[in-house]
Protein backbone atom coordinates (compact mmCIF):
# COMPACT_ATOMS: atom_id res chain seq x y z
CA UNK A 1 0.00 0.00 0.00
CA UNK A 2 3.02 2.28 0.27
CA UNK A 3 2.78 5.48 -1.68
CA UNK A 4 -1.00 5.79 -1.88
CA UNK A 5 -1.11 8.81 0.42
CA UNK A 6 1.19 11.73 1.19
CA UNK A 7 1.59 14.38 3.87
CA UNK A 8 4.01 13.38 6.62
CA UNK A 9 2.25 15.10 9.51
CA UNK A 10 -1.35 14.90 8.37
CA UNK A 11 -2.04 11.48 9.89
CA UNK A 12 -1.42 12.49 13.50
CA UNK A 13 -3.35 15.74 13.00
CA UNK A 14 -6.22 13.82 11.44
CA UNK A 15 -6.48 11.46 14.41
CA UNK A 16 -6.19 14.17 17.06
CA UNK A 17 -8.91 16.22 15.35
CA UNK A 18 -11.36 13.31 15.19
CA UNK A 19 -12.40 12.36 18.71
CA UNK A 20 -15.86 10.97 17.90
CA UNK A 21 -15.46 8.96 14.73
CA UNK A 22 -18.25 6.58 13.74
CA UNK A 23 -17.92 3.21 12.03
CA UNK A 24 -18.95 3.57 8.39
CA UNK A 25 -20.76 0.21 8.41
CA UNK A 26 -21.72 -0.60 12.01
CA UNK A 27 -22.56 2.96 13.07
CA UNK A 28 -20.72 2.55 16.38
CA UNK A 29 -17.92 4.72 17.83
CA UNK A 30 -14.54 3.44 16.67
CA UNK A 31 -12.33 5.22 19.21
CA UNK A 32 -14.28 4.52 22.41
CA UNK A 33 -12.79 2.14 25.00
CA UNK A 34 -14.28 -1.33 25.36
CA UNK A 35 -17.28 -1.26 27.68
CA UNK A 36 -18.64 -3.63 30.29
CA UNK A 37 -19.09 -7.13 28.90
CA UNK A 38 -16.90 -6.38 25.91
CA UNK A 39 -13.49 -7.73 24.91
CA UNK A 40 -10.71 -6.06 22.95
CA UNK A 41 -7.91 -7.49 20.81
CA UNK A 42 -5.56 -6.26 18.09
CA UNK A 43 -4.84 -8.42 15.05
CA UNK A 44 -2.06 -7.92 12.52
CA UNK A 45 -2.54 -9.97 9.36
CA UNK A 46 -1.09 -7.96 6.51
CA UNK A 47 -2.79 -4.95 4.94
CA UNK A 48 -5.40 -3.76 7.41
CA UNK A 49 -8.01 -2.80 4.79
CA UNK A 50 -9.18 -6.32 3.97
CA UNK A 51 -8.58 -7.66 7.46
CA UNK A 52 -10.87 -5.06 9.01
CA UNK A 53 -13.71 -5.92 6.64
CA UNK A 54 -13.53 -9.58 7.59
CA UNK A 55 -13.85 -8.81 11.29
CA UNK A 56 -16.58 -6.18 11.09
CA UNK A 57 -18.81 -8.70 9.32
CA UNK A 58 -18.81 -11.20 12.20
CA UNK A 59 -21.99 -11.29 14.32
CA UNK A 60 -21.23 -10.00 17.81
CA UNK A 61 -18.50 -7.56 16.80
CA UNK A 62 -19.30 -4.15 18.31
CA UNK A 63 -16.78 -2.08 16.40
CA UNK A 64 -13.51 -2.22 14.51
CA UNK A 65 -10.80 0.28 13.68
CA UNK A 66 -7.46 0.13 11.92
CA UNK A 67 -4.23 1.49 13.31
CA UNK A 68 -0.76 0.59 14.49
CA UNK A 69 0.74 -1.41 17.37
CA UNK A 70 3.99 -2.95 18.54
CA UNK A 71 6.25 0.02 17.79
CA UNK A 72 8.12 2.77 19.57
CA UNK A 73 6.58 6.07 18.41
CA UNK A 74 3.64 7.45 20.37
CA UNK A 75 1.67 8.78 17.39
CA UNK A 76 3.12 7.33 14.20
CA UNK A 77 1.85 8.43 10.82
CA UNK A 78 1.12 6.00 8.04
CA UNK A 79 4.27 7.14 6.27
CA UNK A 80 6.43 6.49 9.35
CA UNK A 81 4.97 3.01 9.76
CA UNK A 82 5.48 2.24 6.07
CA UNK A 83 9.14 3.21 6.39
CA UNK A 84 9.62 0.17 8.63
CA UNK A 85 11.60 2.24 11.12
CA UNK A 86 8.85 2.83 13.68
CA UNK A 87 8.53 -0.88 14.48
CA UNK A 88 4.73 -0.87 14.25
CA UNK A 89 2.50 -3.44 12.60
CA UNK A 90 -0.69 -2.56 10.76
CA UNK A 91 -3.46 -3.91 12.99
CA UNK A 92 -7.22 -4.15 13.32
CA UNK A 93 -8.71 -3.32 16.70
CA UNK A 94 -11.73 -5.53 17.38
CA UNK A 95 -14.20 -4.91 20.20
CA UNK A 96 -16.80 -7.62 20.68
CA UNK A 97 -19.81 -8.54 22.80
CA UNK A 98 -18.62 -11.37 25.04
CA UNK A 99 -22.14 -12.83 25.36
CA UNK A 100 -22.55 -13.22 21.61
CA UNK A 101 -19.04 -14.02 20.49
CA UNK A 102 -15.99 -15.77 21.92
CA UNK A 103 -12.36 -14.90 21.33
CA UNK A 104 -12.06 -18.38 19.79
CA UNK A 105 -14.26 -17.25 16.89
CA UNK A 106 -12.08 -14.21 16.27
CA UNK A 107 -8.94 -16.33 16.42
CA UNK A 108 -10.45 -18.70 13.87
CA UNK A 109 -10.92 -15.84 11.40
CA UNK A 110 -7.48 -14.43 12.22
CA UNK A 111 -5.57 -17.63 11.49
CA UNK A 112 -7.59 -18.56 8.44
CA UNK A 113 -7.61 -15.15 6.72
CA UNK A 114 -3.85 -14.94 6.09
CA UNK A 115 -0.64 -16.96 5.97
CA UNK A 116 1.03 -16.60 9.40
CA UNK A 117 4.28 -18.21 8.22
CA UNK A 118 5.50 -15.39 5.97
CA UNK A 119 7.47 -13.33 8.50
CA UNK A 120 7.79 -9.65 7.60
CA UNK A 121 5.43 -9.75 4.66
CA UNK A 122 2.01 -10.87 3.49
CA UNK A 123 1.69 -11.64 -0.17
CA UNK A 124 2.93 -8.72 -2.25
CA UNK A 125 3.19 -6.43 0.79
CA UNK A 126 6.67 -6.59 2.27
CA UNK A 127 8.01 -5.05 5.45
CA UNK A 128 7.73 -5.55 9.21
CA UNK A 129 4.52 -3.49 9.25
CA UNK A 130 2.77 -6.39 7.51
CA UNK A 131 3.82 -9.04 10.04
CA UNK A 132 1.37 -11.41 11.65
CA UNK A 133 0.60 -10.41 15.24
CA UNK A 134 -1.84 -10.68 18.13
CA UNK A 135 -1.84 -8.06 20.89
CA UNK A 136 -4.05 -8.67 23.92
CA UNK A 137 -3.57 -7.75 27.58
CA UNK A 138 -6.05 -10.20 29.12
CA UNK A 139 -4.11 -13.17 30.61
CA UNK A 140 -6.79 -15.70 29.66
CA UNK A 141 -7.01 -14.23 26.18
CA UNK A 142 -3.24 -14.39 25.83
CA UNK A 143 -3.24 -18.05 26.86
CA UNK A 144 -6.04 -18.79 24.40
CA UNK A 145 -4.19 -17.04 21.57
CA UNK A 146 -1.06 -19.04 22.37
CA UNK A 147 -2.97 -22.33 22.47
CA UNK A 148 -4.57 -21.56 19.12
CA UNK A 149 -1.15 -20.81 17.64
CA UNK A 150 0.19 -24.18 18.80
CA UNK A 151 -2.78 -25.99 17.27
CA UNK A 152 -2.66 -24.09 13.98
CA UNK A 153 1.08 -24.56 13.78
CA UNK A 154 0.65 -28.33 14.00
CA UNK A 155 -1.97 -28.24 11.25
CA UNK A 156 0.19 -26.07 9.00
CA UNK A 157 3.22 -28.30 9.52
CA UNK A 158 1.17 -31.35 8.57
CA UNK A 159 0.19 -29.55 5.37
CA UNK A 160 3.79 -28.71 4.49
CA UNK A 161 3.96 -25.09 5.64
CA UNK A 162 6.83 -23.60 7.61
CA UNK A 163 6.67 -22.49 11.26
CA UNK A 164 4.30 -19.77 12.41
CA UNK A 165 6.01 -16.38 12.76
CA UNK A 166 3.11 -14.63 14.50
CA UNK A 167 4.08 -12.21 17.27
CA UNK A 168 1.86 -12.72 20.34
CA UNK A 169 2.21 -10.09 23.05
CA UNK A 170 0.47 -9.03 26.25
CA UNK A 171 0.04 -5.50 24.96
CA UNK A 172 -2.96 -3.45 23.88
CA UNK A 173 -1.21 -0.14 23.11
CA UNK A 174 -3.16 0.87 20.01
CA UNK A 175 -2.35 3.92 17.92
CA UNK A 176 -5.47 4.79 15.89
CA UNK A 177 -5.00 5.05 12.16
CA UNK A 178 -5.92 7.94 9.92
CA UNK A 179 -9.60 8.47 9.14
CA UNK A 180 -9.15 7.74 5.44
CA UNK A 181 -8.01 4.20 6.31
CA UNK A 182 -11.01 3.41 8.54
CA UNK A 183 -13.46 0.98 6.90
CA UNK A 184 -11.65 1.80 3.68
CA UNK A 185 -13.20 -0.96 1.57
CA UNK A 186 -16.73 0.23 2.41
CA UNK A 187 -16.12 3.73 1.06
CA UNK A 188 -17.12 4.86 -2.45
CA UNK A 189 -14.17 4.91 -4.82
CA UNK A 190 -11.98 2.72 -2.64
CA UNK A 191 -9.28 0.65 -4.26
CA UNK A 192 -10.30 -3.05 -3.98
CA UNK A 193 -6.99 -4.26 -2.57
CA UNK A 194 -6.06 -7.11 -0.25
CA UNK A 195 -2.71 -8.90 -0.19
CA UNK A 196 -3.64 -11.65 2.27
CA UNK A 197 -2.79 -15.19 1.24
CA UNK A 198 -4.95 -17.64 3.24
CA UNK A 199 -3.48 -21.12 3.56
CA UNK A 200 -6.83 -22.87 3.19
CA UNK A 201 -6.27 -24.67 6.50
CA UNK A 202 -9.25 -24.40 8.87
CA UNK A 203 -8.47 -24.03 12.57
CA UNK A 204 -9.51 -27.11 14.55
CA UNK A 205 -10.49 -27.28 18.21
CA UNK A 206 -7.78 -26.32 20.67
CA UNK A 207 -7.52 -26.21 24.49
CA UNK A 208 -9.90 -23.59 25.90
CA UNK A 209 -11.76 -22.92 22.66
CA UNK A 210 -15.46 -22.14 22.83
CA UNK A 211 -16.70 -21.56 19.31
CA UNK A 212 -20.11 -19.89 19.33
CA UNK A 213 -20.73 -18.90 15.73
CA UNK A 214 -22.70 -21.46 13.70
CA UNK A 215 -21.15 -23.09 10.61
CA UNK A 216 -23.39 -20.94 8.40
CA UNK A 217 -21.30 -17.88 9.29
CA UNK A 218 -18.12 -19.47 8.00
CA UNK A 219 -19.74 -20.23 4.66
CA UNK A 220 -19.28 -16.52 3.93
CA UNK A 221 -15.52 -17.03 4.05
CA UNK A 222 -14.60 -19.46 1.28
CA UNK A 223 -10.80 -19.40 1.34
CA UNK A 224 -10.64 -21.40 -1.88
CA UNK A 225 -11.91 -18.29 -3.68
CA UNK A 226 -9.21 -15.71 -4.36
CA UNK A 227 -9.77 -12.53 -2.33
CA UNK A 228 -13.07 -13.81 -0.94
CA UNK A 229 -13.20 -10.98 1.63
CA UNK A 230 -13.03 -8.39 -1.14
CA UNK A 231 -15.74 -10.17 -3.11
CA UNK A 232 -18.11 -10.39 -0.16
CA UNK A 233 -20.75 -7.91 0.94
CA UNK A 234 -19.77 -5.06 3.25
CA UNK A 235 -22.78 -5.59 5.51
CA UNK A 236 -22.51 -7.58 8.75
CA UNK A 237 -23.54 -11.22 8.55
CA UNK A 238 -27.04 -11.62 9.98
CA UNK A 239 -27.94 -14.73 11.96
CA UNK A 240 -31.46 -16.04 11.33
Amino acid sequence: MLGLFSGSGQGALDRRASQARTHAVLGTPIDAPAGSGQGEVLFGCGCFWGAEKGFWRLPGVVTTAVGYAGGALAQPTYQQVCSGRSGHAEVVRVVWDQEKLHLSDLLKLFWECHDPTQGDRQGNDRGSQYRSAIFIDDPQGLALATASAVQYGLQLAAAGFGPITTEIRADIAFQPGETYHQQYLAKPGSRPYCSAQPTGILLADFPGCDYRLPPAVWSYFDWSVSHCVLRGDNAPIILN
